[in-house]
């Protein structure tokens, strides 16, 4: 059974590692997302992890319940990353645009760790404050609960989405990627326009757009579609109007 975790105010007062490495949950993470990096999925384990820190592995579960646990730990941080330093300007649209093109681009800056953390709910701190973030945005710009739930969860999911699929490509290996990409060219472009007379015509232009990520364009696609539903509802922080409680005549 593994051991309870212990609070990181505990962890920080244990003695170093062989070589001196003060272990921390921020220290664990950075090196799974470098072990994953340099050897994918497979390669982060909990033997390995500690072979890098140089401590025993069993030492690793007074940070994590797991490897599970670990893995929502980096998609955490993925999410942390990818909002630090954003802020707010007060136009909805923009906000959003900012925080969807941000976590798209993190995650595929590590593309090993966004096929493992994209389709799961970490709970953590920093996905909390992202999905606070989201929902205070449209909540504030005026849309109603309802839409407010439903934009946000097609907003969510489209941006995770992409970001697996995108990440997806990225992994694999250089001759696959290559040879994926060079389809538009060897194949797509040189079909007649007797057999195939939309990508006939298409064909130059699908060359140059299917080799980039199309999530810019679906989220552009998806404000569209929020942008008339704005003002359904009550901002969030608007103060309802103040109610008079009607006296009862005493009989």
């Amino acid at each position: 059974m593994p051991k309870p975790v212990i609070p990181e105010e505990k962890r920080r007062r244990r003695r170093p590692t062989r070589s001196g490495t003060v272990l921390s949950e921020r220290l664990i993470v950075e090196t799974a997302l470098r072990l994953l990096r340099e050897h994918g999925s497979a390669g982060l384990t909990a033997r390995r992890l500690g072979l890098a820190l140089d401590c025993d592995p069993s030492t690793l579960y007074r940070y994590f319940r797991g490897m599970d646990d670990l893995t929502l730990a980096i998609g955490d941080a993925l999410v942390g990353q990818a909002l630090a330093g954003w802020s707010p300007t007060g136009e909805w649209r923009a906000d959003l645009r900012a925080i969807g093109l941000r976590i798209h681009a993190e995650y595929v800056a590590h593309p090993q760790a966004a096929l493992l953390t994209t389709n799961r709910v970490t709970g953590r701190a920093h996905e909390l404050a992202a999905d606070e973030a989201v929902l205070d945005v449209l909540r504030t710009a005026g849309f109603a609960l309802p839409d407010t739930v439903r934009i946000y969860h097609a907003f969510i999911d489209q941006t995770l989405a992409f970001a697996a699929l995108d990440a997806a490509s990225l992994t694999l290996p250089q001759d696959s990627q290559r040879a994926d990409e060079d389809k538009w060219r060897s194949t797509y472009a040189h079909l007649p326009s007797t057999t195939h007379p939309r990508i006939a015509e298409a064909a130059p232009l699908l060359a140059k757009r299917m080799v980039t990520s199309a999530y810019p364009t679906a989220l552009d696609m998806l404000l569209d579609s929020a942008a008339p539903h704005q003002g359904r509802g009550e901002p969030r922080d608007q103060t309802p109007p103040t109610r008079t409680r009607t006296r009862t005549r005493a009989k």
